[in-house]
């Protein structure tokens, strides 16, 4: 694998913590980098090499899911699992968590990285795999960087086909959907399996198959990506609703992979209504620039409005899925909710971080399963308020054998954090890695006001008025991402002593 001369040498001289900056992030944890404390890694976007034969790619951490997909189908292949969002780099998935359809068989994306390139804090290069320094390999997986700097990963690859058949099952309860779900896992030919909850008593289990060319003239093709499309999720609940009955429908493979990305699944909606502009297909055609995930991430942390949203994923057992989608229907009555069987792998190769989930449903094929459910909504007004619930449902969650994904806010103590991971384990690496000067895991997922608001905090009580008057935090948001500003970099000042040092560490 290829070492990196410079990151070697910042590594090297760095005398306290330093954050590993993307220009880009698609996690809704708030953000504020600054230029004297990060190692900038944000170059690293190259695809190296794909090998048709090996059915792998060399890769670097900052390519985005799109570009490896266009390199990859371009000699017929296809990474395993691909994240719905365009802009979610490599190097994102491995460290942090990322699943979607495909995992039920496949399970999280760093499950499909064969090894990594690492640099530790000393600037000493390891190769890193399940066979070779293992440890590392199953460590550095979801742990944010905070084990070292990535700086090459090995993907695996499948053949790939051009089309995915999507047939749409309706269904009326949580339970049925879930029942769906476990149904339709289990069979060979399904490639993809997703579902979406609309409300308590209505829903759709969505389950593809690649295909090479439409399977049936008569089927529809549709797309996903263009302006006049319509948004996935509103064109599957118009099709359950038109007819109570399976729908089935033809795909192009890059139109189902991110056919999520216009409106974030259903999170731009609520730009709708903060702005207060109509949402009809006129306005989502109109304004399609804004509404694609990269935009939209960049205009939302920039604002500070995501600190208003309630952006959370939980794994949860199949057993008790159903008690879990009740309690979200009485205690938030949050929809719609996405639903995404995972698998879990043998405990052997579950990494350090890997959300081992208990009770898990055992397939025909020997593999665990579980359910992702996706809870996206506008959160509660008041801080107070939006930190309560947070903390009730990573109780809930906790209580039914669940865990809670790491990308975004989390609100546990340090001693519900290690109560919950393997604090013994992580710090031996840390020792033997030379990493304990860089932040630790916790120190990156914990919640703490901070970002651009504790940026802009300094200029005292005014700023704090002006700020507070609709819509201007909105407008703001939505100017810097149209500029292409860079969002999460500080330009506040240090001092010249420490913009003499190299300093970060991870996220």
């Amino acid at each position: 694998m290829v070492s990196w001369p410079r990151l070697q040498k910042e590594l090297q001289i760095s005398t306290f913590p330093f954050r590993i900056y993307h220009r880009s992030t698609n996690s809704t944890r708030p953000y504020l980098f600054r230029p004297h404390e990060m190692i900038d890694t944000s170059d690293l976007n190259q695809i190296l090499v794909v090998d048709v034969d090996a059915m792998t790619a060399l890769v670097e951490p900052n390519v985005p899911m799109d570009k490896l997909v266009e390199s990859t189908l371009d000699v017929g292949l296809l990474p395993p699992v691909v994240m719905e969002f365009p802009g979610i780099t490599v190097g994102g998935g491995f460290s942090g968590t990322g699943g979607e359809s495909s995992s039920f068989r496949y399970g999280f994306f760093e499950q499909t990285v064969q090894s990594i390139e690492i640099i530790l804090a000393t600037g000493e290069v390891l190769t890193a795999s399940p066979n070779y320094n293992s440890d590392l390999f199953l460590g550095a997986a979801s742990s944010f960087g905070t084990l070292g700097v990535v700086t090459l990963l090995e993907l695996s690859l499948v053949p790939a086909k051009p089309y995915v058949e999507l047939t749409y099952y309706p269904v009326s309860s949580g339970r049925e959907a879930v029942a769906k779900i476990q149904e339709e896992i289990v069979k060979e030919n399904n490639s993809y399996v997703d579902g979406i909850l609309f409300s308590k008593d209505r829903g759709v289990v969505c389950v593809g198959r690649l295909t090479p060319v439409p399977e049936n003239s008569e089927t529809k093709v549709q797309r996903f990506t263009r302006a006049h499309d319509p948004w996935f999720y509103l064109h599957a609940e118009h099709l359950i609703e038109r007819r109570n009955a399976p729908q089935q429908e033809t795909i192009p493979i890059v139109d189902y992979l991110f056919r999520y990305d216009r409106g974030g699944f259903w999170v731009g909606r609520f730009a709708f209504r903060y702005f207060l502009v109509p949402f009809n297909f006129f306005t989502r055609w109109f304004l399609d620039d804004f509404l694609h995930t990269r935009m939209m991430y960049h205009s939302l942390h920039q604002s500070g409005l995501h600190k208003r949203y309630f952006l959370q994923d939980v794994g949860i057992p199949f057993p008790v899925a159903d008690q879990f989608l009740q309690y979200i229907d009485e205690t938030m009555g949050y929809y719609p909710l996405w639903l995404c069987p995972l698998q879990q792998p043998p405990l052997s190769k579950r990494t350090l971080f890997y959300p081992s989930i208990s009770s898990c449903t055992r397939t025909s094929t020997g593999f665990e399963t579980f359910l992702n459910v996706g809870i996206w909504a506008i959160g509660p007004t008041h801080a107070r308020d939006y930190e309560t619930l947070n903390r009730q449902l990573e109780a809930k969650v906790q209580e039914l054998g669940g865990r809670k994904w790491l990308y975004a806010q989390t609100y546990y103590s340090e001693g519900q954090f290690w109560d919950i991971n393997d604090r013994d384990a992580y710090e031996t690496l840390r020792n033997k890695y030379h990493a304990t000067h860089l932040p630790s895991i916790y120190d990156k997922v914990r919640f703490v006001s901070k970002g651009k608001e504790a940026q802009r905090a300094r200029f005292g009580g005014l700023w704090k008025v002006v700020w507070s008057i609709w819509p201007l935090r909105g407008l703001y948001g939505l100017f810097h991402a149209m500029v292409g500003w860079d969002y999460l970099l500080s330009t506040r000042s240090e001092g010249s002593a420490k913009n003499n040092k190299t300093v970060g560490g991870g996220n």
